[in-house]
């Protein structure tokens, strides 16, 4: 898969950041990207402060030994896309159709399709599953998969908006739960170990022995 950009910005877009605090939230709302207020518990605030938690997520992920510069590189460019997903979750209204809204930043299919390609590129050189994984392994696999749960969460929380969301966006974020799922098997991959380190469930294998119990 090319390592050249993917996606592009439709035009240049400025951000200036003067100050970090401005007391405007401290009664409980905040600023929309249309400038609208509404509160900091908003359904279109819940999901791109989701989003973001995501992005965070997949930064202490890239820090964990193991993670191959392959899948580093993918997953810095998801989170420049997850900047791109909170600006278009940030302004109310429906994908301009560039005739009543003035030019937003908005998600647009190409982002999805990359992310599809990865994981056709990665899931072809696993085995088939025989059975659910057990988040763990190794530590990249295990933070790759604490990253697909809150991008599932994401999509919910997103899924919630309502009708005016961007469903580009929804679309982008089950796919990049695919992907962290795909990536977090073959982070478990061990060179030279048969099987690899993939932890998997065996349905109703409480007390039969096959697990230590809990120290008393």
């Amino acid at each position: 898969m090319s390592g050249g950009p993917v996606c592009e910005t439709r035009s240049a877009m400025t951000v200036n950041l003067t100050r970090i605090y401005t007391k405007l939230g401290d009664g409980g709302e905040t600023h929309l990207g249309d400038m609208s207020r509404v509160s900091k518990l908003h359904p279109r605030v819940e999901a791109y402060g989701t989003v973001d938690e995501l992005n965070a997520a997949i930064g202490v992920a890239l820090l964990q030994p193991g993670m191959p510069e392959r899948f580093a590189t993918w997953l810095q460019r998801v989170q420049n896309d997850l900047l791109d997903l909170g600006a278009d979750l940030s302004v109310p209204g429906a994908v301009s159709d560039g005739a009543s809204e003035r030019e937003r930043l908005r998600v647009g299919p190409d982002y999805t399709a990359w992310l599809e390609q990865a994981c056709d590129e990665v899931n072809a050189t696993l085995e088939p599953l025989r059975s659910f994984v057990i988040p763990g392994g190794t530590p990249a696999s295990a933070h790759l998969h604490v990253c697909r749960t809150v991008c599932r969460r994401a999509e919910r929380r997103t899924i919630a908006v309502g009708e005016e969301v961007n469903t580009e966006v929804v679309r982008y974020l089950n796919r990049l739960s695919d992907m962290l799922f795909i990536l977090a098997r073959a982070a478990n991959v061990v060179p030279g170990e048969d099987g690899g380190s993939e932890p998997l469930w065996s349905p109703g294998a409480h007390g039969s022995g096959s697990a230590a119990p809990p120290s008393s």
